[in-house]
């Protein structure tokens, strides 16, 4: 976990950067550009009560992008007395009890909520938003509630209290700063409590007051851990989430909560599944990474539960009849189980808006996608072991083109990666069973997994009534005889994030995926597409391009990983004008990189080959890993950092003296950074000296910044933790 400075300790802006960033969270258009300009002296004086604290700035433009562009809206925010208010800790902000105090009502008991998961795990948006959901936060009619929930999510983002984790797609999962999580933590402190088995208060805080709601996160175990038995006073319990070890006996149970709606906890006792049926009232029931195989019979009395999460129980094989009984469920999620059937009569819960992990296994002449067929209202959908499907007749019952909700579909077959007994009879039947597997036309994200025919699924294919014209995003993994890309996805007028990970068979990239049939000449190919991550292409060697051919002119960040293209196409660097961020790893073959005129960040990391880097205009971050080749590296006119790693560089590249970076980060070996460390008297000064900032470093074992050598130009200043007489004994 990532040690996190004191509030008061953070780096503050100055006045022109904290306004530049106050107006990055509002600014939509030019429109607003001009009209915020106009705003500048009260939105400075906004500014100077957030004193200088980037947090604090960012949650004031989500506030005032909530408002009007008026200056009165804007006084009543400068002038609110919440500013003076007193008795708050001090490590606490008064810009995020302002922004809180403007949430809608309904949306302040979503927000408090957020602030009480562990961070130690990461939630799914739509967890979150079925606890919102069992816990009766959400109001309207059943079938909004999930799309009511996803607004309140969305408006938390846009005010800066919640921010996506960029490492996932869609926002799915989101942060929590730890100035808001205090906040709200404190606001909500007579009601609920946020604890770690490690602090030594835990016990005296639970016996002293009943909560409402409680999170506990434990790493310990054994007799550092908590005791079951210090929770079972807490009779007042609507909300139990519980990450890590509780200290848990014979006979413990969870009949000392009666009143208990959302049940989160992660590796629980298999005794406890036990007493489930006691909870009369549970709506979420969550039992994550869990050593059970099944869930009792009994469960089937449990009339209001909506929501059941299995993921990661990997013992997990059996559902019991009984679960038919439970017509209120909305979610199921088996993911990472083993298991291995559907009761028959599953089709009747017909409330049921996401399933993932559903086993696609045959019997007989029966095949649970059949029990699949009545479920209309179905948003989400996951089903796996779809090799195990012998008719493609099977896969037809499942009737997903009639489902007009479903927007989320993931297919997944195991993984037939190197698998050398694959036979055209099998390529054959999966091809078959996929085209049965049509998905509707509401459809936004799609994942296929494992997936072994030698032609994509007959819906992908370009046609005049395409089926994913609403298609968002699309990701593809372990595609075992697939021989070229998806070509029915370039004129897809939705289309925002394309990855495809590991396709071995693929070795060229044509004009097959640029243009589609019937198109005009003048179709602009990926019109919205701003991500595309190109992975595991290992005989990809040719990517045809040309600069006339219009495509991807909103395509920001690309990826290319392991493969052997040997030169990048020329419509990339005419045509993806928009392009921000590349990054090619692991690319045989490939010699230079050049002219790609709107590039910002570069990563080029173990490319073997590469010599030349030349001609990127605006570029500003460069990072190159182990590319042992590369010698010229030249107009980068506004470049601002440079990361150069390599455990085994003895010298500074050449290219160094001509480039002007602001700051340099260096992983070397021992021997370059001692000769940096000498300065003036070693060979390297020339090329570094001139460089505002940089930090050198050298690894020992598995440390990589053991040794270190940290040097500013201006003022002058040298610190390294080599001795002199080390230094000394370097050639």
């Amino acid at each position: 976990m990532k040690a996190v400075l004191p509030y008061h300790h953070v780096d503050k802006l100055k006045e022109d950067d904290a306004w530049s960033l106050l107006k990055k969270q509002i600014v939509s258009s030019a429109t607003d550009v001009r009209e915020i300009d106009m705003l500048k002296d009260i939105g400075l004086q906004i500014v100077a009560k957030c004193d200088g604290l980037p947090l604090a700035v960012k949650v004031m433009g989500g506030l005032l992008c909530q408002k009007d562009n008026q200056h009165s809206d804007w006084k009543m925010v400068l002038d609110d007395s919440i500013w003076s208010v007193s008795g708050m800790p001090k490590e606490l902000n008064h810009a995020v009890y302002l922004s809180y105090e403007d949430l809608p009502s309904c949306i302040k008991q979503c927000f408090l909520c957020y602030s009480l998961l562990p961070k130690a795990a990461k939630f799914l948006r739509e967890d979150i938003i079925g606890m919102w959901i069992s816990e009766g936060f959400l109001h309207g009619p059943s079938d909004d509630l999930e799309e009511l929930g996803r607004k309140y999510y969305k408006e938390l983002i846009q005010r800066n209290l919640i921010e996506p984790d960029s490492e996932y797609i869609d926002q799915l999962f989101c942060n929590m700063h730890d100035v808001v999580r205090s906040f709200a933590q404190f606001v909500a402190r007579d009601e609920a409590l946020a604890g770690h088995s490690g602090e030594s208060n835990i016990v005296s805080k639970l016996c002293a007051r009943k909560f409402l709601r409680l999170s506990l996160e434990s790493k310990a175990s054994g007799s550092d851990g908590l005791d079951w038995s210090s929770l079972q006073a807490q009779d007042t319990l609507r909300t139990l989430i519980s990450v890590g070890h509780i200290n848990m006996k014979p006979g413990n149970s969870l009949v000392h909560f009666p009143c208990l709606r959302t049940l989160h906890i992660e590796s629980a006792h298999p005794a406890l599944v036990e007493s489930l049926h006691e909870f009369k009232h549970l709506r979420y029931l969550s039992l994550e990474r869990s050593d059970i195989c099944s869930l009792p019979e009994s469960i089937g009395k449990m009339k209001f539960l909506q929501y059941i999460s299995l993921r990661g129980c990997q013992q997990f094989v059996e559902l019991p009849h009984s679960i038919v009984n439970l017509g209120h469920l909305r979610y199921l999620n088996f993911q990472k189980t083993s298991i291995n059937g559907i009761p028959r009569g599953f089709c009747v819960l017909t409330n049921l808006r996401k399933v993932n992990g559903f086993p696609a296994r045959v019997d007989g002449d029966w095949c649970s996608l059949e029990e699949l067929g009545p479920l209309s209202r179905l948003k989400y959908l996951e089903i796996q072991g779809l090799e195990n499907v012998t008719a493609s007749s099977f896969a037809a019952k499942a009737k997903l083109v009639e489902k007009l909700h479903l927007t989320n579909l993931c297919l997944t077959c195991g993984s037939r990666l190197g698998d050398d007994r694959l036979i055209e009879e099998e390529t054959q039947q999966i091809e078959k069973v996929f085209d049965e597997l049509c998905p509707p036309p509401s459809l936004n994200f799609l994942a296929i997994e494992g997936y072994f025919g030698r032609r994509h699924p007959r819906w992908m294919m370009p046609s005049s009534d395409m089926p994913l014209k609403n298609l968002r995003i699309l990701m593809a993994e372990d595609l075992a005889s697939c021989t070229q890309l998806p070509d029915g996805l370039c004129q897809l007028p939705y289309l925002e994030f394309l990855q495809i990970d590991r396709a071995p068979a693929i070795k060229r990239v044509g004009h097959e995926f640029l243009q589609s049939y019937p198109h005009p000449s003048h179709a602009v190919s990926f019109q919205r597409l701003h991500t595309m991550k190109l992975m595991g292409l290992v005989e990809w060697e040719e990517w045809k391009w040309e600069e006339q051919v219009q495509a991807f002119p909103a395509l920001t960040e690309l990826i290319l990983l392991e493969c052997n293209l040997r030169r990048l196409p020329p419509g990339l660097a005419s045509q993806a004008r928009a392009l921000k961020v590349l990054s090619i790893q692991q690319v045989k073959g490939l010699i230079s990189l050049e002219n790609v005129a709107s590039l910002i960040e570069l990563q080029v990391i173990e490319n073997f080959d590469l010599e030349r880097i030349t001609n990127l205009p605006r570029l500003q971050k460069l990072t190159v890993t182990h590319c042992p080749k590369l010698k010229v590296l030249e107009g980068v006119p506004a470049l601002q950092r440079l990361m150069l790693k390599d455990d085994d560089m003895e010298t500074l590249p050449e290219y160094m003296g001509s480039i002007n970076p602001r700051r340099l980060e260096l992983y070397c070996s021992l021997a370059l950074l001692a000769s940096i460390a000498v300065a003036q008297s070693g060979p390297e000064w020339d090329k570094f000296s001139h460089i505002e900032h940089v930090k050198a470093y050298a690894r020992e074992g598995d440390n990589p910044r053991k040794w270190y050598v940290l040097y500013t130009t201006n003022p002058y200043n040298l610190e390294t933790n080599l001795s002199l007489s080390f230094m000394s004994r370097e050639p």
